[in-house]
């Protein structure tokens, strides 16, 4: 698998972390390693973890590693905090997720775009796992491409109890690309 280069979403998404990045902070899917290390920036975070599917990714990310504040490490979403004993009690206060977003294309074999067949299912099922990840207070800061079908996603959110805001939106070729500040709807 090749490294998931920074590009306009990543730098979109990256000027919003200093802000949202508290406590224990989550940056799912961490490619390159820019945004957990500008979590680990804030003064307000005090732990960072930064998870990928991708091998390479995280041996690229320990190697440029910046910040002592971060762990990275290999995970299929949660599945580190689901099956390594020191993390199972683990909560995060803010989540960050660059997501793959994109409609599933047949003739391109690559993870770190294909976000579904039609191109919301990853970041469903990663908001469904996420609500036992989240501290009660926590916060997701989410990005994802009009080609993601946003009213689909919007929908999906309501349906499960989350609120979220649109916190930056960004015209690039083809497509908008969003950010969403998005929490539990308290109960």
């Amino acid at each position: 698998m090749e490294l998931y280069e920074p590009r306009e979403d990543s730098f979109l998404i990256q000027k919003h972390i200093k802000k949202y990045a508290k406590g224990i902070v989550l940056d799912m899917g961490t490619g390159s390693g820019i945004l957990a290390e500008e979590a680990a920036s804030s003064k307000h975070a005090v732990k960072v973890f930064g998870v990928d599917i991708n091998e390479d990714a995280i041996i690229h990310c320990i190697k440029n590693q910046k910040s002592k504040k971060i762990t990275f490490a290999m995970s299929n979403l949660f599945s580190l905090f689901k099956r390594d004993r020191r993390y199972l009690s683990i909560k995060f206060d803010t989540i960050i997720f660059n997501p793959p977003y994109l409609p599933n294309d047949p003739d391109v074999k690559d993870p770190a775009l294909d976000g579904g067949k039609k191109g919301y299912e990853l970041i469903c099922r990663f908001l469904h796992e996420s609500k036992r990840f989240l501290k009660p207070k926590g916060k997701i800061l989410l990005l994802f491409s009009s080609l993601t079908g946003k009213e689909k996603l919007e929908k999906f959110l309501e349906e499960n109890y989350w609120k979220y805001k649109e916190v930056d939106k960004q015209h690039i070729f083809f497509e908008d690309l969003f950010v969403y500040l998005i929490e539990k709807v308290p109960k």
